[in-house]
């Protein structure tokens, strides 16, 4: 997070002279800044939604123009910036009235038109969602797992193609980030001379909390949920129930801690994704079945089946004791940010959590509660019974929470962006990368663009579907 001085000591590469002359203006002091997301706009948002949202204030806290668009849908109005709901036609024209194009999801590969566009491109890469694809995909037929991931990886190949600053969000996430930038040619004599710590093209962004602290409006757990009291121990599992997550293993710790601590309670805070194109998973299922067969629901095991508003969230989170979260040991927990745990942060909520991941990391060397091994029942029971009846353990542990969570608010996380929003440049390679359908990328890229599009044609229609599209692409060239 120390990329400012990184980005400022950067030679910087301007856009045509055309476009220099048109937003010369603009380069002195405000940006037009347009923030892009697939994800719904609404009361209730999920994790990309919430962090294209806070990016997009905390860059109309600067006096940036900011306009937050989605290609999902749009519910909510900004506070001090623009949001819209827009098709695929309306997307060019949005980003010619921008000089900085934020963007997250599948998006660049669907413009090809954006390899060649003079604006200053930022790709947010804070989700693997490669990596994540082999867990949402994991019970559909291979055929669909495989195309799934070729997608994936053309998203990537696009992105990494032509990104003039990445985001990421941990340390580890970058490690994993610069290997693509390298296969993609991105870490070339040009952007190395420009610094050699490479943080001025890939710069760590974690998620964040509010800088003020929660308030609550109502109670909305103890004493209000059915079968929970006010007098009750709330253990929270934050956010949505995915097929990554362990909640198998929380719901066999509490069936055990149940026999000491009586008065515990564990609650799901969001069974329903906010974002209808996304399906319950079949970890869901698996948590509800699982609850029902130990008799848990209703008693000591509770689900809030719709996602809680974004602006309520406090109101959940000040009625919990603990913040919990469990995942498998595989390659998505190695590169994951769990974002429901900063929400943790945000509360002071002492947490227990897997080890294995970056958080799992902080827990331990903080002393922000308790890490246990993957499907570890056992460690995990143990380390709920402590912080629910150990007094002294639950403030040590909340404690360190609180001085920890200062350093993940959004104005702290979000500094090496908002830095180069100040003074956006393209990359020190942009020269190399101009040209049409990446016409002037390195062979080695393009052969791996190609590689894979063939790859997703045969999947998707047999060598007819190739051949047809090399035509396709044959026809275009000559008619340029």
């Amino acid at each position: 997070m120390g990329a400012a001085g990184d980005m400022g000591a950067a030679r910087e590469v301007v856009a045509p002279a055309d476009a220099r002359a048109e937003h010369a203006d603009a380069r002195i002091g405000a940006q037009r800044i347009l923030v892009v997301t697939l994800d719904t706009l609404a009361e209730r948002m999920a994790g990309p939604a919430i962090r294209a949202w806070e990016i997009s204030t905390a860059l109309a806290a600067e006096q940036h123009r900011v306009r937050l668009v989605t290609f999902g849908a749009c519910e909510r109005p900004g506070v001090g910036f623009d949001t819209a709901h827009i098709t695929v036609g309306d997307f060019r024209a949005e980003v010619d009235g921008a000089d900085v194009v934020i963007i997250q999801g599948f998006v660049m590969q669907t413009f090809a038109w954006l390899q060649q566009c003079p604006q200053v491109l930022v790709l947010d890469l804070y989700d693997p969602f490669h990596l994540e694809s082999l867990e949402v995909e994991r019970y559909k037929p291979v055929e669909e797992r495989n195309a799934s991931l070729a997608n994936a990886l053309r998203e990537l190949s696009a992105q990494t193609a032509r990104g003039d600053l990445f985001m990421c969000a941990s340390e580890k996430q970058r490690d994993l980030w610069l290997g693509h930038l390298g296969v993609a040619g991105r870490i070339n004599p040009d952007t190395y001379d420009a610094d050699p710590s490479l943080r001025s093209l890939l710069t760590v962004v974690p998620f964040g909390t509010a800088a003020t602290p929660p308030q609550r409006q109502a109670p909305a757990i103890k004493g209000v949920v059915p079968g929970i009291g006010t007098d009750d121990k709330v253990v929270l599992w934050g956010g949505g129930v995915y097929n990554w997550f362990d909640p198998v293993t929380v719901l066999r710790a509490v069936d055990r801690v149940r026999e000491r601590v009586p008065e515990v309670r564990l609650y799901f805070l969001g069974m329903k994704h906010p974002n209808p194109d996304v399906p319950e998973m079949a970890m869901a299922t698996r948590t509800r079945r699982l609850a029902d067969e130990l008799g848990l629901t209703g008693t000591h095991v509770f689900f809030n089946e719709d996602w809680v508003p974004y602006e309520r969230r406090a109101d959940y989170l000040l009625d919990a004791d603990i913040g919990v979260s469990a995942h498998f040991e595989h390659i998505e927990t190695a590169f994951s940010f769990r974002t429901r745990i900063l929400d943790y942060l945000w509360a002071d909520l002492p947490i227990v959590c897997s080890a294995g991941d970056t958080f799992g990391d902080l827990v331990a060397a903080e002393g922000l509660g308790a890490t246990v091994p993957t499907e570890g029942v056992d460690a995990l029971a143990d380390a709920l019974e402590l912080l629910l009846l150990d007094d002294d353990a639950h403030a040590a542990a909340r404690a360190n929470v609180a001085r920890v969570a200062e350093r993940y608010t959004w104005p702290v996380v979000l500094e090496p962006l908002l830095a180069f929003c100040r003074a956006p440049r393209r990359a020190r390679d942009a020269d190399r990368l101009r040209g049409p359908e990446f016409g002037t990328l390195p062979w080695y890229t393009r052969a791996r663009l190609d590689a894979l599009a063939v790859l997703h044609y045969l999947r998707e229609g047999g060598p007819r579907a190739v051949v047809g599209k090399i035509r396709w692409r044959m026809a275009k060239r000559r008619g340029r």
